[in-house]
């Protein structure tokens, strides 16, 4: 079990070893192994302020993500790009959107174009040395930050600061340095390099807080799903598909809007962007399903991943020019969060005009039923007058099986008797015969 605390402080007590206790306060990470007894204590000082003690928690009992019917691999980048409104891409790439319409409403070209830029018969292999890295970068096999240098001093600049963190049992995100932190808000990642306990978890933790009219880029986890918990504020989330699932009524892009208290989940690698309004921030506090360094990767910004490809390469995915695609990735300046103001009132406009178009669809008609034919009509039966009343002998119905056998057994019974009278009867008439005719004489033989 990995937790957050969300409010309140107290004191861990559990058995995994050996008894074993730990201080926890708002802000902590931890994590108990598998078969640990333990039990949380609120400090009397937080009951007697009326402070709760609050945790969130993930249990995780297997190394699968969220089943997601859905997945599958981008045919196109375009796909991937252009799922996003137009307000959402010119706040992430910092250009004006006549570029990103421009972009949109060009003809999409095939899978496989022609290298114009060889000459006939031999490849380019300086301009076409890019797409295995693609495969991996967009697959997760390797992240942005390997080809990024800034990324990599991030990295050890992240570490430095969480290296005292690293040997404490519970790492607060409050009082750590934040991976990323700007005007539009702060973010923190947090893997088994911070916080030794989370070995063998499966489970990483991380903490968006973006201030209002706020954005966290267009971006996608390559090793995990990520569930989240909204602890303040409010805000709209944006999730694409893939291509390959366009034609499925149960795979489209979805926007909604969340709330303090809600609870959302996005697969891996499905590309997303999270919204605060402008009249309110948006914090929420998440897990993934990887301990291991799994940092998003960025659609746009100063980290983004397109800017791992080649820019020829670029061009024609998107069928523009060179210039365009400098321009595109050259002009915003920010990385991570940015300033997109109105962004998640617009979503929210789309997503409620979606719900009113959806009910007022006309709604399917039942089948009419085939009418039963007729039935042909008899011709009317000629007058007949009235017959005088006569009687009717009883029917005798249907004698019950068993009442004939035993009328049968009876009647059986009785013919014995009878018989058997009428011998008796003979017997004593031929006595009385007897008796009448006196002693027979005895007759003797010569």
């Amino acid at each position: 079990m990995v937790f957050f605390v969300d409010s309140g402080s107290g004191i861990l007590n559990w058995v995994d070893t050996e008894a074993t206790n730990s201080q926890i306060k708002k802000g902590d990470v931890y994590r108990l192994r598998p078969g640990s007894v333990f039990y949380l204590q609120s400090k009397p000082v937080d009951i007697y302020l009326g402070t709760k003690l609050r945790i969130y928690a993930i249990f995780s009992d297997s190394q699968e993500c969220l089943h997601d019917p859905c997945f599958g691999a981008y045919s196109s980048i375009t796909d991937l790009l252009f799922g996003f409104d137009q307000s959402i891409l010119q706040s992430a790439f910092g250009v004006p959107q006549e570029i990103i319409g421009l972009m949109q409403n060009r003809t999409q070209p095939p899978l496989i174009v022609q290298d114009m830029l060889s000459t006939p018969g031999q490849a380019n292999t300086d301009m076409w040395q890019f797409p295995p890295r693609l495969l991996k970068l967009f697959g997760g096999d390797v992240s942005a930050d390997s080809v990024m240098e800034s990324a990599e001093n991030k990295k050890k600049e992240k570490k430095e600061k969480k290296q005292k963190s690293k040997k404490a049992k519970t790492f607060n995100v409050f009082e750590s340095e934040p991976d990323f932190e700007s005007p539009n808000g702060r973010t923190i990642t947090i893997n088994t390099n911070d916080l030794k306990a989370l070995s063998g978890s499966k489970v990483g933790v991380f903490m968006v807080n973006l201030t209002q009219g706020s954005m966290m880029g267009p971006h996608w986890n390559p090793w995990a799903c990520e569930i989240s918990i909204v602890l303040k504020g409010s805000g709209m989330v944006r999730v694409l598909r893939n291509s390959i699932s366009k034609s499925s009524s149960e795979c489209n892009s979805s926007r909604f809007k969340v709330e303090e208290g809600d609870i959302f989940a996005v697969p891996r690698l499905h590309p997303m962007a999270q919204m605060s309004f402008i009249s309110d921030s948006l914090v929420f506090v998440g897990f993934t399903t990887s301990a291991k360094n799994n940092e998003p990767q960025f659609l746009a910004g100063k980290s983004s991943a397109l800017r791992a490809l080649d820019r020829e390469v670029l061009a024609a995915s998107f069928n523009v020019s060179t210039v365009m695609i400098d321009g595109l990735l050259g002009a915003q300046k920010e990385a991570v969060v940015l300033g997109c103001p109105f962004c998640a009132e617009g979503e929210l406009k789309r997503l409620e005009s979606e719900q009113q178009e959806e009910e007022e669809k006309p709604q399917p008609q039942p089948q009419p039923q085939p009418e039963p034919e007729p039935e042909p009509q008899q011709p009317p039966e000629p007058f007949q007058p009235p017959q005088p009343f006569q009687p009717q002998p009883p029917r005798e119905g249907p004698q019950d099986p068993s009442r004939e056998t035993k009328k049968r057994d009876d009647e059986r019974k009785r013919e014995q008797e009878e018989a058997k009278k009428e011998e008796e009867e003979r017997w004593k008439q031929e006595e009385e015969e007897e008796k009448k005719s006196g002693p027979s004489q005895p007759q003797w033989q010569a």
